[in-house]
């Protein structure tokens, strides 16, 4: 057995083949069980991980993973995308994106799994087969880590948020939990979560985590509608000062369109939770919960993309979204309890998504130990790593708590990972007969993501050019789509 090491990731090897990647014997009985367990073939070091610890998830465990990560407070901002691009190209943009987001997902789902015995279980484990270790690593460490780790941070913020407006609206005046105590609050209930063993135990945690958010969602566009348009809406794009702030207002609704459908960084983490043979392999339940998720998605993006621009036109807050615009426009109008149930959902749902994102980070971390000490992580191991990453994305929510406002610029950055990388991935590992219909399809839709993620970046850039932005560090704020206007 040899062992590769490269930063955050190892890949696992089994003698004389060259190819860094984990084999399985031809013929595995199966790996529904923890690889620890004495079954053969397979490296003990994957069981030892908090991501392939345990195989014995199903297609119904894959689509609350996949509907945990995937719907958020992110889905809010639709309606800003469409006040931006106007209603034709606003759907348009709406559909080609959700279309595009599925088809690489579905290419992640066979790449997970392109031949018998063969199984990558971590985005990046991919990436280093397919572009090879160097430019693996350039190409999707960042990018993997910001949307792990820097997700985690804006999870924070978004549930230390809520936390600190649920209070506000119970207790009014006199409440005296500052933002800081909510962030402090909210990442003590998050370490006490994350001390589940591994992804596959979290299913129920993701569960909870896809109702909340479904439920918040619906709410919402449910509610503007029900209340009726202010006066004075206008569906008509508002002129820009000038032709380039047009061209940066489109990228960026695009930007936001785009980077609402999240979650590609773990697809092959959540399948990796699913068990896999010879005669079944993890590829069709992957697919069925993959599959039902998606349209469950659509199902919510959709309607508050639409109903939420029909809501409030031109007059949604343009750096908040559709809970911003509920609570300038109809705060005052609705009983308290409904705005303490929104503010507890979001809540909720923040706590269960930062459980998800968080697993990649931490089986890297606990990856680092194994590696050193050759033996699995003891519980109390486990449990400090779990803190350690807990105090530090809480450090990072306080002390930079304006990064929010660099997601567009950072988003842009990582948008490969979602629509580009994927169609690379499959190229190089399928390897595709060249000038054929798929070949044309995945080279010509990796290029389309590259430029896509370069006018997203130039726009975002643009924008904190022309615009500027409130650095201060540790001063903690209410991000905008959770700020109701003053």
């Amino acid at each position: 057995m040899m062992v590769n090491e490269y930063p955050l990731v190892q890949v696992i090897t089994t003698m004389p083949t060259p190819i860094p990647i984990r084999q399985v014997l031809p013929n595995p009985p199966e790996d529904l069980l923890p690889v620890n367990s004495g079954k053969e073939g397979i490296s003990p070091q994957e069981g030892w991980l908090p991501i392939t610890e345990s195989r014995k998830g199903s297609p119904i465990t894959a689509a609350f993973h996949l509907l945990s990560s995937g719907i958020g407070i992110q889905a809010l901002l639709l309606p800003v995308a469409l006040a931006n691009l106007g209603w034709v190209w606003g759907i348009v943009c709406l559909v080609l994106a959700f279309a595009w987001q599925l088809y690489t997902k579905c290419l992640l789902v066979q790449l997970h799994e392109p031949g018998p015995g063969t199984r990558y279980s971590r985005y990046l484990q991919l990436a280093i087969v397919a572009f090879g270790p160097k430019l693996g690593k350039l190409l999707t460490l960042f990018p993997i880590m910001y949307l792990s780790g820097g997700t985690c941070v804006m999870l924070i913020n978004f549930g230390g948020g809520s936390m600190e407006l649920l209070f506000k609206t119970l207790c009014g005046e006199s409440n005296k939990f500052t933002e800081a105590k909510c962030f402090i609050v909210f990442t003590c209930l998050a370490i006490i979560v994350a001390q589940l063993p591994n992804l596959n135990s979290m299913a129920g945690v993701s569960v909870l985590g896809t109702l909340t958010a479904i439920t918040y969602c619906t709410l919402l566009w449910v509610l503007s509608v029900a209340k009726g348009r202010p006066d004075g809406v206008s569906y008509s794009p508002q002129k820009a000062e000038s032709e380039m702030a047009r061209v940066g207002n489109a990228l960026n609704a695009i930007g936001m369109i785009v980077l609402a459908f999240r979650g590609h960084n773990l697809v092959l983490e959540i399948q990796g939770t699913v068990p896999s043979n010879t005669n079944h392999p993890s590829q069709k339940p992957m697919w069925r919960g993959m599959i039902v998720s998606c349209l469950i998605i659509a199902a919510c993006f959709f309607p508050i993309a639409i109903a939420g621009y029909w809501a409030y036109g031109t007059k949604i807050p343009a750096n908040g979204g559709l809970l911003s615009a509920f609570s300038e426009f109809h705060k005052q109008n609705t009983k308290k309890a409904v705005m303490v149930i929104i503010y507890l959902l979001i809540l909720v749902n923040s706590l269960c998504s930062y459980q998800i994102y968080a697993m990649p980070v931490l089986d890297n971390l606990e990856f680092k130990y194994i590696s050193k000490k050759k033996k699995p992580c003891p519980r109390w191991v486990r449990a400090a790593i779990r803190v350690f990453f807990g105090v530090l994305t809480t450090f990072i929510a306080s002390a930079v708590s304006f990064l929010g406002r660099l997601g567009p610029l950072i988003g842009g950055i990582a948008l490969p990972v979602t629509l580009a990388y994927p169609c690379f991935m499959w190229i190089l590992i399928k390897k595709p007969r060249r000038y054929r219909a798929m070949w044309f399809l995945n080279l010509g839709l990796g290029c389309s993501g590259i430029i896509l993620s370069i006018l997203l970046v130039a726009a975002a850039v643009w924008k904190l050019v022309d615009k500027g932005i409130d650095a201060r560090f540790f001063h903690t704020q209410l991000q905008p789509v959770l700020k109701p206007k003053s």
